[in-house]
Protein backbone atom coordinates (compact mmCIF):
# COMPACT_ATOMS: atom_id res chain seq x y z
CA UNK A 1 0.00 0.00 0.00
CA UNK A 2 1.14 3.51 -0.70
CA UNK A 3 0.36 4.06 2.97
CA UNK A 4 1.60 7.62 3.45
CA UNK A 5 -0.55 8.82 0.56
CA UNK A 6 -3.79 7.55 2.15
CA UNK A 7 -3.65 10.04 5.05
CA UNK A 8 -6.48 12.51 4.61
CA UNK A 9 -8.14 10.48 1.85
CA UNK A 10 -11.91 10.93 1.76
CA UNK A 11 -14.50 8.47 0.48
CA UNK A 12 -18.26 8.68 0.11
CA UNK A 13 -21.11 6.20 -0.01
CA UNK A 14 -24.86 6.55 -0.19
CA UNK A 15 -28.04 4.52 -0.09
CA UNK A 16 -31.80 4.89 -0.17
CA UNK A 17 -33.57 3.03 2.65
CA UNK A 18 -35.79 0.22 1.33
CA UNK A 19 -38.32 -1.84 3.31
CA UNK A 20 -35.85 -4.76 3.49
CA UNK A 21 -33.19 -2.53 5.08
CA UNK A 22 -35.18 -1.87 8.24
CA UNK A 23 -34.72 -3.10 11.79
CA UNK A 24 -38.15 -4.71 11.50
CA UNK A 25 -37.11 -6.70 8.42
CA UNK A 26 -33.80 -7.78 10.00
CA UNK A 27 -35.24 -8.72 13.35
CA UNK A 28 -32.99 -6.26 15.16
CA UNK A 29 -35.94 -4.14 16.25
CA UNK A 30 -39.66 -3.77 15.80
CA UNK A 31 -39.82 -0.46 13.92
CA UNK A 32 -39.53 0.28 10.18
CA UNK A 33 -36.36 2.39 10.56
CA UNK A 34 -32.96 1.78 9.01
CA UNK A 35 -31.23 -1.15 10.68
CA UNK A 36 -28.05 -0.12 12.51
CA UNK A 37 -26.13 -2.75 10.54
CA UNK A 38 -26.66 -0.65 7.42
CA UNK A 39 -25.15 2.39 9.12
CA UNK A 40 -21.98 0.37 9.57
CA UNK A 41 -22.18 -0.92 5.98
CA UNK A 42 -22.43 2.61 4.58
CA UNK A 43 -19.46 3.69 6.71
CA UNK A 44 -17.40 0.68 5.61
CA UNK A 45 -18.21 1.41 1.99
CA UNK A 46 -17.07 5.01 2.41
CA UNK A 47 -13.81 3.82 4.02
CA UNK A 48 -13.18 1.43 1.14
CA UNK A 49 -13.89 4.21 -1.35
CA UNK A 50 -11.41 6.49 0.42
CA UNK A 51 -8.45 4.14 0.12
CA UNK A 52 -9.21 2.09 -3.01
CA UNK A 53 -6.66 3.92 -5.15
CA UNK A 54 -3.92 3.45 -2.53
CA UNK A 55 -4.19 -0.34 -2.16
CA UNK A 56 -1.73 -2.56 -3.96
CA UNK A 57 -3.00 -5.50 -5.99
CA UNK A 58 -3.94 -8.23 -3.52
CA UNK A 59 -4.43 -5.90 -0.54
CA UNK A 60 -7.67 -5.17 1.25
CA UNK A 61 -8.86 -3.96 4.62
CA UNK A 62 -11.04 -5.60 7.25
CA UNK A 63 -12.82 -3.88 10.11
CA UNK A 64 -10.99 -4.24 13.42
CA UNK A 65 -13.34 -2.20 15.62
CA UNK A 66 -15.78 0.68 15.62
CA UNK A 67 -16.99 3.28 18.09
CA UNK A 68 -20.46 4.15 16.82
CA UNK A 69 -22.75 6.96 17.93
CA UNK A 70 -26.29 6.99 16.54
CA UNK A 71 -27.88 10.42 16.69
CA UNK A 72 -31.06 10.03 14.63
CA UNK A 73 -33.19 7.37 12.95
CA UNK A 74 -34.22 7.36 9.31
CA UNK A 75 -37.19 5.73 7.64
CA UNK A 76 -38.01 4.06 4.34
CA UNK A 77 -37.32 6.25 1.32
CA UNK A 78 -34.63 8.35 3.02
CA UNK A 79 -31.40 8.87 1.09
CA UNK A 80 -28.36 8.93 3.35
CA UNK A 81 -24.78 9.86 2.55
CA UNK A 82 -21.71 8.51 4.29
CA UNK A 83 -18.30 10.17 4.41
CA UNK A 84 -15.09 8.63 5.73
CA UNK A 85 -11.74 10.36 6.17
CA UNK A 86 -8.51 8.45 6.86
CA UNK A 87 -7.15 10.24 9.94
CA UNK A 88 -4.39 7.89 11.13
CA UNK A 89 -2.18 5.07 9.89
CA UNK A 90 -0.07 3.01 12.26
CA UNK A 91 1.36 -0.51 11.86
CA UNK A 92 -1.10 -1.55 9.13
CA UNK A 93 -4.10 -0.17 11.05
CA UNK A 94 -6.01 2.61 9.32
CA UNK A 95 -8.29 4.83 11.39
CA UNK A 96 -11.24 6.64 9.83
CA UNK A 97 -13.56 9.37 11.05
CA UNK A 98 -16.98 8.58 9.59
CA UNK A 99 -20.30 10.39 9.43
CA UNK A 100 -23.67 9.66 7.91
CA UNK A 101 -26.04 12.47 7.02
CA UNK A 102 -29.63 12.81 5.87
CA UNK A 103 -29.17 16.14 4.13
CA UNK A 104 -27.80 18.48 6.81
CA UNK A 105 -28.94 16.21 9.67
CA UNK A 106 -26.22 14.09 11.34
CA UNK A 107 -27.56 10.53 11.61
CA UNK A 108 -24.49 8.72 12.94
CA UNK A 109 -20.77 9.17 13.53
CA UNK A 110 -17.97 6.73 14.24
CA UNK A 111 -14.30 6.12 14.56
CA UNK A 112 -13.53 2.93 12.65
CA UNK A 113 -10.21 1.10 12.60
CA UNK A 114 -9.45 -1.25 9.73
CA UNK A 115 -6.62 -3.77 9.39
CA UNK A 116 -4.64 -3.76 6.18
CA UNK A 117 -4.51 -7.40 5.03
CA UNK A 118 -3.07 -9.40 2.18
CA UNK A 119 -6.22 -10.82 0.58
CA UNK A 120 -5.06 -14.39 -0.27
CA UNK A 121 -3.40 -14.99 3.10
CA UNK A 122 -6.39 -13.56 4.97
CA UNK A 123 -8.90 -15.67 3.02
CA UNK A 124 -6.78 -18.82 3.41
CA UNK A 125 -6.57 -18.31 7.18
CA UNK A 126 -10.33 -17.66 7.35
CA UNK A 127 -11.05 -20.82 5.34
CA UNK A 128 -8.77 -22.87 7.61
CA UNK A 129 -10.51 -21.60 10.76
CA UNK A 130 -13.91 -22.27 9.18
CA UNK A 131 -12.92 -25.83 8.30
CA UNK A 132 -11.56 -26.48 11.80
CA UNK A 133 -14.74 -25.08 13.34
CA UNK A 134 -16.94 -27.26 11.14
CA UNK A 135 -14.91 -30.36 11.97
CA UNK A 136 -15.18 -29.67 15.71
CA UNK A 137 -18.96 -29.31 15.54
CA UNK A 138 -19.44 -32.73 13.91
Amino acid sequence: MQIESAMGAVGISQMVVRPGDTALAHGSGDMPILSNSFLITVMESACNSAIAEFLENGESTQMRDIQLEIHESVGIGTEIQGVATCVSISENILTFACEIHDGPRLVAASVMRRNLVERVTFLARTAAFTLMSQQQSH
